[in-house]
């Protein structure tokens, strides 16, 4: 049986601290689920002049990387039970999160109903995608 790690975030601008989390969280199992935000939930968090990539781009992007094994676009308007559903569906022994995620005692929750555990990876000094978007003048705030 695959041990499956679940992971989630928006993924819109590669850069080096995503690769360095999904390598990290890849190395937690044998098995890297990424749960994509779609693009509606995208703009309603980051604002109007994003995603840069739509999300068929980026699933495209993450399934290309080989430590990546299923990309799931999430629906636009997801609850806590739409969560939940996703994780009883995917059923990873860990669900990987960033330090610092503001989301973790959720994902804890969730984590606990499926027998998983919830396992922190430190955040690395690196470019994210919101200063990479605002050097290359793609957003102006």
């Amino acid at each position: 049986m695959k041990k499956k790690v679940l992971v989630g975030g928006c993924f819109d601008i590669l850069h080096y601290g995503h690769i360095h989390f999904l390598k990290n969280a890849r190395a937690l199992g044998d098995y890297l689920v990424i749960a994509l935000e779609s693009d509606k939930n995208i703009k309603r968090i980051k604002g109007s002049f994003r995603p840069i990539h739509d999300q068929d781009k980026r699933r495209e992007i993450l399934e290309s990387l080989n430590f990546v094994d299923e990309v799931i676009i999430l629906k636009d308007e997801m609850q806590d039970s739409d969560y939940f559903e996703l994780v009883d569906r995917v059923r990873p022994c860990t669900i990987a999160v960033t330090s610092g995620d503001s989301m973790i005692e959720k994902k804890k929750a969730h984590a606990a109903k499926v027998g998983a555990k919830v396992i922190e990876i430190p955040k690395i000094e690196s470019a994210s995608t919101s200063k990479i978007t605002k050097l290359l003048e793609l957003e102006t705030s």
